[in-house]
């Protein structure tokens, strides 16, 4: 095996797996609505969007073994469940809403088709793709994502050398820093991160002969490489949101702002390219991410077959009826699940990339326990309106930018590590 032609295809390849799930609608707007604010916006929203990933990525680099080794040190039971919880949003919001935004973006404009035939399509060809699973990587990394980022690039570029000399203010409701990391939520590229590194593992196992140390290398050479890519478009696309602000609407929607971006950019064919692109861009992560689900599913039924099957096609079914929806709508109900699930998988990423005597089980019980009970606050914030629960979210620190999880998080981090350094003395 080549291993540097390997990094390049597998790092192509999850960098187009990440950027898919209707990606690429949420940096234009992020720019457009932080204007000058908007390279605080950029830094929050590569963390959660880039940098969060990445570490996902190396931790799976570390374990080479499925998701439910990051939970294991919590106990079986825990991980299981978390990873059930993880597999059910991927194949219920993400990977529908991809459908959802190649109808809006890519078919819509063009067609008077309804969203049902187009979610039955891009399901029935997604499954096909899913069980050629075993060429995956190479059809993803050799031939979509080159022309994503050719496209994404001549945007971007252009983007910024014919920008107008002024900007509107930002019109965020919270800090920028706290905007973009929230928002970054929405690329659902951490649980990507531990979904998708999954695939990888077996991909490469699939290949043969390769030792332990080479996967380790190969993994997280690969990540950086997707993440460079990631780095690059999502700052570019910022950026050009920021400084096209005056030219469109405030009450703009995210996929007009990108479709008008792209016309100004690329001229009265921007729009015919800008459907490619979302089209590929959004069927490279439904593919990856339903192989991921129903790999899952196959080795926990003692690496049946069928189970894989049967995964692909429930998760087919599934994207065929929600992706029908708006995609705000998706969007919209998506985020109470956000903010119940993400710190969990981020504080289970950095636990599983620390040393063995910095993340021992006593650690990882503490730190996912805190996460859980200050996370709660975050998610009842977006589904009911109480003074009890505005009361508690003063109490706690960063509570009300929807990061109360984080201080207590830390703080038990280092205080287990304590406890555990006396018990062991």
């Amino acid at each position: 095996m080549n291993n540097t032609k390997t990094v390049f295809i597998i790092g192509f390849a999850l960098f187009a797996s990440f950027f898919g799930a209707g990606n690429l609608i949420l940096p234009p707007q992020l720019g457009f609505n932080s204007g000058p604010d908007w390279w605080l916006v950029a830094l929050g929203f590569i963390t959660s969007a880039t940098i969060i990933p990445l570490m996902a990525l190396f931790g799976h680099a570390k374990l080479q073994g499925t998701m439910l080794d990051f939970g294991n040190k919590v106990s079986p039971l825990f991980s299981l469940v978390f990873c059930l919880c993880v597999y059910s949003i991927a194949i219920t919001l993400p990977i529908p809403r991809t459908a959802a935004v190649t109808h809006e973006m890519a078919i819509q404009p063009f067609f008077s088709t309804p969203s049902l035939l187009t979610s039955s399509l891009y399901f029935g060809l997604a499954f096909i793709f899913v069980m050629k699973r075993d060429s995956i990587l190479s059809i993803l990394g050799k031939f979509l994502t080159p022309l994503i980022v050719l496209i994404l690039l001549a945007i971007i570029v252009i983007g910024l050398f014919t920008a107008p000399e002024t900007m509107n203010p930002s019109v965020l409701k919270s800090p920028p820093l706290v905007a973009g990391l929230l928002e970054g939520y929405q690329t659902y590229d951490a649980l990507g991160g531990i979904l998708i590194g999954g695939v990888v593992i077996i991909s490469l196992n699939l290949e043969g002969g390769v030792s332990f140390k080479d996967k380790k290398a190969i993994i997280a050479k690969s990540g950086l490489v997707a993440a460079s890519g990631l780095f690059i478009i999502y700052a570019g696309m910022i950026a050009v949101g920021a400084l096209h602000n005056t030219e469109f609407e405030a009450s703009i929607s995210r996929p007009g702002l990108l479709s008008g971006l792209s016309l100004k950019t690329l001229g009265n064919i921007g729009n015919l390219f800008l459907s490619v692109l979302i089209s590929l861009a959004c069927f490279t992560t439904a593919v990856s991410v339903i192989v991921g689900t129903a790999d899952f599913f196959k080795g926990l039924f003692k690496e049946s077959q069928t189970a894989y099957t049967v995964t692909a096609i429930i998760s087919c079914l599934i994207g065929i009826l929600i992706g029908q929806m708006d995609v705000k709508y998706i969007i919209d109900v998506a985020l109470p699940v956000l903010m119940f699930i993400y710190p969990l998988t981020v504080v289970l990423i950095f636990l599983n990339i620390f040393p063995e005597k910095y993340a021992s089980k006593l650690v990882f019980k503490t730190v996912v326990l805190t996460t859980f009970v200050f996370s709660i606050p975050d998610f009842l914030g977006f589904l009911i309106e109480a003074d009890w629960l505005t009361r508690i979210k003063e109490l706690i620190p960063f509570a009300n930018q929807n990061l109360g999880w984080v201080l207590p998080a830390v703080a038990t981090f280092f205080i287990a590590n304590l406890l555990s350094r006396i018990n062991r003395d």
